[in-house]
């Protein structure tokens, strides 16, 4: 047997093949590439990649050297595969899925180069009957020597690189082949990078693209829309706030907007580069609260499997958004109020103090005084929190916001069903604006949702959970008991329902806030009855 050398034998030109592997990122060029090349010399029979990986459903099973696997995690995968048979001229030996497309680590020679990450070379495969597989394919195809390298990157075997020559290597085309597959090797670790920073990008503008969303999505409470004086008195507190530093503690009755409002802040900040981090309060369980606002290191309890940051870590040089802040245990209350004062905190399981700049901004739709003088929140952080108090009105009390808030939400749902935009009439205003809204804007917003989803004529008809207002303060009859009021009972119920109006009102008779309005009559009307009664304004 003669031995060819190697720029002229076996490989051919390896500094082109180096040239082209180091310009290639993707899997799909690389590693066909690879093989190609290497196979282009017709002492080559065959070139073969496998890359270690987990093995895919049903793998296993279909595998034929399942029975001499030990370890079902792991197994190489045949990823590439070139070369020409002398015995079949119809043979494709690019295809991926014959009989070794799978070998288990440890499991014939190909199997243990990558166990051991050591290169392999059969001089002369004819004396070593054990290892060969297909004596008979070995024969058909004048196979006389295999060359195996693993693919090593910083100490971690990703496959084998594997040759079936029909002449022995020489000593230095063994050296090239080996010094190939290291190239080889770092070439796939730089694309499995690539690909991992393509992901992580696909995936941050996924995140992004929901973080968009979701703004949208918490800006659909109203985004501050509507021209009550009860709102203005809002707007005009974040302009005095949002420039300052100050703890923002925000009241309301759930569903009136306080993210919104939370958001508006942080915007109209020195902050508003840095992130503002939103943690709902009520959602965390209490074996969690720490890890959740403070991290947690590798190890600290089970389950900690890395290093995590907290809330507070996410937030430094930001705004942390403390949403249904009540809800917190007594015992996690202390370590939140040293925070908030000293500006430091630990992560669980570690004893390095971190030094943070967070602005606080809390939200609750319960009475903390109260529950501060019951004893259920700490006083000193309710003070610590309520340095700047807001309480945002509820939807009932800027009745005149609806029609503004009803035009924003239909014109998002038809863009959300992809249906043509509903027409709001006088009626559907008149209506909405006589219901309660228990449930505030957020009410507001489902409700709108479902007459748009049944609204098959392309008439809006609303689905209240309770009755209208003006219906629910009508008195109840009762079927047994009747009291039939006489005329004088009842214009002096028609009298003292008038003063109450009045007095609600301050005594305005016309406009929005005007009795008339409250009363659901014109301020003509309402002026003759009041004469008629004897109503002193």
């Amino acid at each position: 047997m003669v031995n060819q050398p190697l720029s002229s034998g076996i490989i051919g030109d390896p500094k082109r093949l180096l040239l082209e592997l180091a310009s290639l990122h993707q899997f799909t060029e690389l590693l066909p590439l690879a093989a190609q090349r290497l196979s282009e010399a017709s002492s080559v029979a065959l070139v073969r990649i496998w890359l270690t990986l987990p093995p895919l459903p049903n793998d296993c099973s279909a595998c034929r050297l399942a029975s001499e696997c030990s370890n079902r995690e792991r197994c190489l995968h045949l990823v590439a595969s070139s070369g020409r048979s002398v015995a079949d001229t119809h043979a494709n030996w690019q295809r991926l899925d014959g009989t070794f497309r799978r070998f288990p680590i440890g499991v014939r020679k190909v199997g243990q180069i990558a166990a051991t990450g050591q290169s392999l070379e059969v001089a002369n495969v004819e004396q070593d009957q054990v290892w060969v597989a297909a004596p008979d394919w070995i024969a058909a195809e004048r196979i006389t020597s295999f060359v195996g390298h693993p693919l090593i990157h910083r100490g971690e075997v990703l496959g084998v690189l594997g040759l079936f020559a029909r002449e022995r290597p020489s000593v230095s085309c063994f050296e090239w082949l080996r010094m190939i597959a290291d190239h080889l090797a770092a070439a796939i670790a730089s694309a499995r990078a690539v690909e991992e920073i393509n992901s992580l990008r696909k995936r941050l503008e996924q995140e992004n693209e929901y973080l968009r969303e979701e703004v949208q999505q918490a800006a659909v409470f109203g985004d501050l829309i509507g021209q009550a004086p009860a709102l203005q008195a809002v707007t005009h507190q974040i302009e005095l706030v949002a420039p300052t530093n100050a703890a923002v503690l925000i009241l309301g009755e759930s569903g009136t907007g306080k993210e919104v409002v939370a958001r508006e802040i942080h915007r109209h900040s020195r902050r508003a580069e840095r992130p503002l981090i939103k943690v709902n309060c009520a959602a965390i369980p209490r074996e969690l609260y720490e890890s959740e606002f403070f991290g947690h290191a590798r190890g600290a309890f089970t389950g900690a499997l890395r290093d995590r940051a907290g809330r507070f870590e996410l937030a430094d040089g930001g705004t942390l958004f403390l949403d249904e802040i009540g809800e917190i245990p007594l015992d996690l209350q202390a370590k939140l109020l040293r925070v908030l004062q000293e500006g430091e905190i630990e992560r669980v399981g570690e004893e390095r103090t971190r030094r943070i700049d967070v602005r606080v901004i809390a939200a609750t739709n319960r009475n903390l005084r109260a529950e501060s003088e019951a004893g259920r929140f700490r006083q000193d952080l309710f003070y610590r929190l309520s340095v700047f108090p807001m309480e945002l009105p509820p939807l009932r009390k800027r009745a005149e916001d609806i029609p503004l808030l009803a035009e924003h939400f239909l014109n998002r749902l038809a863009r959300k069903l992809g249906r043509p935009r509903l027409r709001l009439t006088l009626a559907n205003v008149q209506e909405l604006q006589g219901y309660d809204w228990p449930g505030n804007v957020r009410e507001l917003q489902h409700v709108l949702e479902r007459a748009c989803i049944v609204a098959a004529d392309g008439r809006l008809r609303f689905d209240f959970h309770e009755a209208p207002s003006k219906q629910r303060t009508q008195p109840l009859e009762s079927n047994s008991t009747r009291h039939i009021l006489t005329d004088t009972e009842l214009r002096a119920f028609e009298a003292n329902n008038i003063k109450a109006a009045l007095a609600e009102c301050h005594g305005k008779v016309y406009g929005s806030h005007g009795a008339a309005a409250r009363l659901g009559m014109k301020p003509t009307t309402l002026n003759s009855r009041i004469k008629a009664l004897g109503i002193k304004a």
